[in-house]
């Protein structure tokens, strides 16, 4: 096969999750290889996100994909990746090459009661900030931005830690939050 084309180093992102009422989105950098072979958000089993999701919804950790994603819609929580596609090989972050974002114009345009963007990760606002922050694009001043840490197994805290940071930034559109402002 002297013929045959190496594979490609192009991955893509996945359409974007958006349920009825969300008002936060979070925002990754690309799908990881696995995410990409199974063609789900976060499927790589040592990726902390799920699991994080499933603690701050207060709910254990659900088997399967679309229980999952039924976290983020029960707690109005949209999920997304900045960058629409990317040369990259392995799933390294820092192997990102030629990046272009995902049409976050077009998005906000279409989901303008979403003020607060949640980033996944130092890498994941950088590269929002380098590529989407631009006039005529995305305002800064029209969103809340909130860096969290990675959820990657690469960022090596543990998971406690990055929960006890996650549910300190995110207060506002927990559960409990939520029941409070109903309650006065």
């Amino acid at each position: 096969m002297a013929n045959a084309k190496p594979p490609s180093k192009i991955k893509y992102s996945f359409p974007p999750f958006v349920p009825n009422g969300a008002r936060l989105i979070i925002l990754g950098t690309l799908p990881g290889e696995e995410s990409l072979r199974l063609q789900q958000y976060y499927a790589y089993p040592r990726n902390h996100f799920w699991g994080l999701i499933a603690a701050l919804s207060e709910r254990p950790l659900p088997p399967s994909f679309p229980e999952r994603v039924a976290l983020l819609k029960a707690n109005r929580w949209a999920l997304w990746d900045v960058l629409e596609g990317a040369e990259r090989i392995g799933s390294s972050d820092a192997a990102i090459r030629n990046p272009t974002a995902n049409a976050f114009g077009d998005f906000f345009a279409a989901h303008s009661e979403i003020k607060t963007v949640a980033f996944n990760g130092q890498k994941a606002r950088d590269l929002f900030r380098r590529y989407v922050l631009k006039p005529g694009i995305v305002s800064q001043d029209r969103l809340t931005a909130i860096t969290l840490p990675s959820s990657s197994p690469l960022h090596t805290i543990p998971f406690e830690e990055k929960l006890a940071v996650w549910r300190k930034e995110l207060s506002a559109y927990l559960p409990s939050a939520r029941q409070n402002r109903r309650a006065k």
